[in-house]
């Protein structure tokens, strides 16, 4: 199903792309630049969120040890979250 007429996109071009990007992609705009193109009119976001979501699976909120797509998330993860401190 085409999901993005500006730039004839179909589900299965987002999924692809999802798949196969080394920085996956979490929001159209960052989808659109593993393809290649931009947005134009923008009426496909969210629904381009939702086959990203769909496709990450569990990963689509946070990536976790473990999971294929963890090197680099969880690394960038682990750089913007402040140590706990612990209380005696």
């Amino acid at each position: 199903m085409i999901v993005c007429s500006c730039n004839v996109l179909s589900d299965h071009d987002v999924r692809s792309a999802v798949e196969s990007a080394l920085d996956l992609p979490r929001n159209a705009k960052q989808l659109y630049g593993c393809l290649g193109c931009s947005a134009e009119c923008g009426r496909c976001a969210r629904t381009i969120k939702t086959i990203i979501e769909d496709a990450l699976g569990a990963c689509a909120k946070a990536c976790c040890a473990g999971c294929p797509h963890s090197s680099s998330a969880q690394h960038q993860h682990n750089e913007t979250v402040p140590p706990r401190e612990t209380v005696a």
